[in-house]
Formats: C-alpha cells, structure tokens, sequence
C-alpha cells in the first residue's frame, strides 16, 4: 500500500459493542465471561491455558454441532462483576490492579493455578456482588505478560 495523495475516511469501532467468531461447539450465553482461544475464536470462560478475556456476552449463542466461525457473538468490553473464588484464591482488596484468572464462565480467582488457568481481565474492585473485572484483550494481555 502507498503513502495517502488525498484524505480518506478511516472506520472505526465506537462504544463497547464487539463482535467475534465462535469456537466450535460452543454454547455461550448472555452475561457470561467470554474468551478468545488461541485460534482466535470465542468460547466460554473456563479453567483452560492458551485463552484471554475479552468482554461478556451480549445474547445467548450457540455452535454446539458447528465448527470454529460458523456463528458470530456480540459482546461487550468493559468494567463486570463475577464471582470471587474462595481459600488461597480469593481476590482481596489488596489484588485491584491485579490480573483476574477465569475459574468457569461466572467466577474468577487470584491465582492461574499453577498454570492451568487464563487471565480473565485486570480487578478494579470488590463488593457485596463480587469482583469487579475490566475486561479489554489488549491490556489483559499486556499485564499478564
């Protein structure tokens, strides 16, 4: 591609609202944490390696006897709160700015487990309905590396 002669109009993406290829055999639902695998496709947050947050889900989907693509998702970005795991990996006040690791599609621990898990999103907050999570690909990715 060569350098501009002239002005163009450039797209962009506004707001929170994005949309993604689903894994196959996925069913994800509204609400759920939501992940990108390292094929690039979305599933369910779950205890697995090679995944990454990237929002929640917008409506309720399903690819149960697709394959990875066949099925778009909507999701969001954003600031949610999840479930706080319990014991040695509850997520404290003394863990905002900290990495949150996904347990399942609803729950979020302090640790990966020794490597089992993925990080979910960075913790912004706690209160009484549990563990608030920034979730943007882009900075999870950067704080977990």
């Amino acid at each position: 591609m060569v350098a501009l002669t002239k002005g163009r109009t450039t797209p962009r993406i506004e707001g929170d609202l994005r949309q993604g290829a689903v894994a196959a055999t996925a069913v994800l639902f509204v609400g759920a944490l939501l992940m990108r695998n390292a094929a690039g496709f979305i599933t369910n947050g779950q205890t697995a390696t090679g995944l990454v947050g990237v929002g929640v889900g917008h409506a309720d989907v399903s690819n149960a006897g697709g394959a990875d693509g066949d099925v778009n998702i909507e999701y969001r970005t954003g600031c949610y709160s999840f479930a706080n795991s319990a014991g040695a990996d509850e997520i404290t006040a003394a863990d905002i700015g900290a990495v949150a690791y996904a347990v399942d599609d609803q729950t979020v621990a302090k640790t990966d487990a020794t490597a089992t898990r993925s990080p979910a999103g960075v913790i912004e907050g706690l209160d009484a309905r549990g563990v608030w999570v920034r979730l943007d690909e882009a900075l999870t990715k950067a704080a977990a590396a």
